[in-house]
């Protein structure tokens, strides 16, 4: 091959850029024309080995376009603001852009005969000395991008590193926050949820398959498809496959999407108790109900509000409806009363937290009355039913004869109403194995026996008085050794499998209306413990008692309320039970709802009027 003259030779060092950059170009079209046809396939190759040097000279004093386009650079203010992830995924994209440039080799060849046929030399020249300095770009940003990036620095190592002075503060990765927690945890499953750190979510009304959803990690993979949670919402999504294969006339223990299943009853009480309220009150038939119902129903001591509310009365008020109205407001807008019943003067009602009504059977109630003449119904009893998921219950409220000496007769009472009373009618027995046609209590899994049963104390006035004028210290069982009602449970003659809490309480009777003290009259009564709650369950240790006490602070009877606070376990059922379907007195609730809002704002304007005649006063 014939020696090419080296163009280098013949460009003085000393020229400036533009002339030296205008030389060089002269120099490469004189050596052009000694190219021969046979050597313009190697033509590319021949130029980057003769300008490799002379663009090394003056490379610092001159600035060479690149061949591959960039876009404009953004203002220094706003490029040091740009985020990592910018920075990294703009070179990211410069670097393949320019690699699939340069490393195809299908693209060089193409672009070397697109330079020899239309380019002129000193095209090909710059356009030699660009590759080449793109090769050197290139790999140092490779070694940029190959560094491992810093939290707070760039990559061009403007910032100097900053090191945090405080830990990040800790995430709570199982997605559940205490604000957005309810009292009876109703969503159970929180712990199956993992926080997802998704860049980018669904839009909240679109509709996503369960593939889908485990594909986008917006759901664990070990957790159930039933138990997923959306995420956008505190509801629990439900499938189009459940909704098609949910039967409420049918169903099984374990059956996905049962009503009253196992896996609705773990969503809304994941330790499968439920908190039960159960008072009993003889009003002594007084017209007169009580202002303020709080310190009964909402008794101090617990922090939280039960599930049900199940009130009985003996010897009530003329107006029942006016008494169930104050309950409904006392209650407030959680609350629904999902039954009421009476017979003569004994009342029932039963309130029932306004999103648990959706797991009740229909309710059913029946009486008894134990007075000779019948039509009399002053004494006897009101029982009522129904399923609650896969529970049943029994609450019967009775008033038995009275009488210091009348143990026998009340003994028959509770005979007649075991066995007179005819419940369940249409609510199938959840043990019918374990039922005695003699005694309807064991068709039941949990019975509340209530009432003012008329049991005293066996023992003079004066001994009682004796021990209650200890005050709060007073020890009650020295008073419980001479309870009637204690010695015939004791001996099987009556509530048998019962038991009852311990009685830390005062006796409810005999009071003087509107006082504390028990009766002044030429009677002088004993005090007694005639006002009982008292419990059994099918399965052992299936209730709780939390609290037995009384309300003292009612004084509008001879009888102060008693009350109990129990915790109650309840399994999952079938949905072949004859279903409430949500019914509730709605006309009540209203009216104790309107009832409520009005006292409230009478008030705070009773106690702007107090302020506006105080500052009168002062002036």
């Amino acid at each position: 091959m014939e020696h090419t003259p080296n163009p280098e030779d013949k460009v003085p060092q000393n020229l400036p850029p533009k002339e030296a950059a205008r030389a060089a170009r002269q120099e490469a079209g004189d050596n052009v024309d000694f190219l021969s046809k046979h050597q313009q396939e190697i033509q590319a190759s021949f130029f980057n080995n003769a300008l490799e040097s002379h663009v090394e000279g003056f490379q610092a004093h001159t600035q060479l376009r690149s061949f591959t386009p960039k876009p404009p650079r953004k203002p220094p203010r706003l490029e040091r603001t740009s985020s990592l992830d910018e920075l990294i995924g703009r070179r990211r994209r410069l670097f393949r852009m320019s690699r699939d440039s340069l490393v195809d080799p299908s693209e060089i060849g193409s672009s070397n005969g697109s330079l020899q046929e239309e380019n002129p030399p000193e095209q090909m020249a710059a356009s030699t000395s660009n590759l080449h300095c793109d090769q050197e770009s290139i790999c140092s940003l490779q070694q940029a991008l190959e560094a491992p990036p810093t939290r707070h620095g760039n990559l061009h190592g403007k910032l100097s590193k900053v090191t945090p002075t405080h830990p990040p503060p800790p995430l709570e990765l199982d997605g559940s926050f205490p604000f957005l927690r309810t009292t009876n945890k109703i969503d159970p499953d929180w712990a199956d949820y993992r926080l997802c750190s998704q860049s980018a979510f669904p839009r909240a009304g679109s509709s996503w398959s369960d593939t889908r959803l485990h594909s986008r990690g917006m759901v664990c993979d070990n957790c159930s498809t039933a138990s997923m949670k959306s995420t956008f919402s505190l509801l629990t999504p439900i499938r189009v496959r459940d909704v098609r294969n949910r039967s409420y006339l049918e169903g099984s223990l374990l059956a996905t999407g049962a009503l009253l299943g196992a896996e609705e009853l773990n969503r809304y009480f994941p330790d499968r108790n439920i908190g039960i309220f159960v008072a009993t009150w003889n009003m002594q038939g007084q017209k007169e109900l009580p202002e303020v119902l709080d310190d009964f129903l909402l008794p101090p001591g617990p922090d939280f509000a039960q599930d049900m509310y199940v009130i009985g009365i003996q010897e009530g008020c003329p107006d029942r409806r006016e008494w169930e109205i104050r309950l409904q407001e006392t209650l407030g807008p959680h609350y629904v009363m999902l039954y009421a019943a009476s017979h003569g003067v004994l009342y029932m009602s039963v309130f029932l937290r306004r999103d648990l009504i959706w797991f009740c059977s229909e309710v059913e109630y029946a009486t008894v009355t134990t007075r000779i003449v019948s039509q009399i119904k002053t004494k006897g009893a009101l029982g009522v039913c129904f399923t609650f998921f896969g529970t049943s219950f029994l609450f019967i409220t009775s008033h038995f004869t009275s009488g210091d000496g009348k143990v026998s007769e009340r003994v028959l009472d509770y005979n007649k109403t075991i066995q007179a009373l005819t419940l369940p009618k249409n609510i199938p027995d959840t043990n019918p194995y374990r039922s005695s046609p003699s005694d309807v209590t064991t068709h039941f899994d949990n019975v509340f026996w209530f009432g003012d049963f008329n049991f005293r104390l066996n023992e003079d006035r004066e001994v009682v008085e004796q021990i209650l004028s200890q005050g709060l210290e007073a020890d009650m069982s020295k008073l419980l050794q001479h309870d009637q009602l204690i010695k015939e449970m004791a001996s099987g003659s009556i509530f048998k499998g019962f038991q009852e809490a311990p009685i830390l309480f005062r006796p409810s009777y005999k009071f003087d209306v509107g006082q504390d003290s028990y009766d002044t009259t030429s009677k002088q009564r004993t005090p007694s413990y005639t006002d009982r709650v008292i419990y059994r369950s099918r399965h052992k240790d299936d209730i709780q008692a939390v609290k037995y006490s009384s309300c003292l602070g009612i004084k509008t009877s001879d009888h102060r309320p008693v009350y109990g606070l129990f915790r109650v376990k309840v399994r999952p059922g079938r949905d072949n039970i004859p279903l409430a379907a949500g019914q509730f007195d709605r006309e009540l609730y209203l009216i104790g709802i309107r009832r409520r809002i009005t006292r409230e704002l009478q008030r705070k304007q009773a106690l702007k009027d107090q302020k506006a005649s105080a500052v009168c006063s002062v002036s």
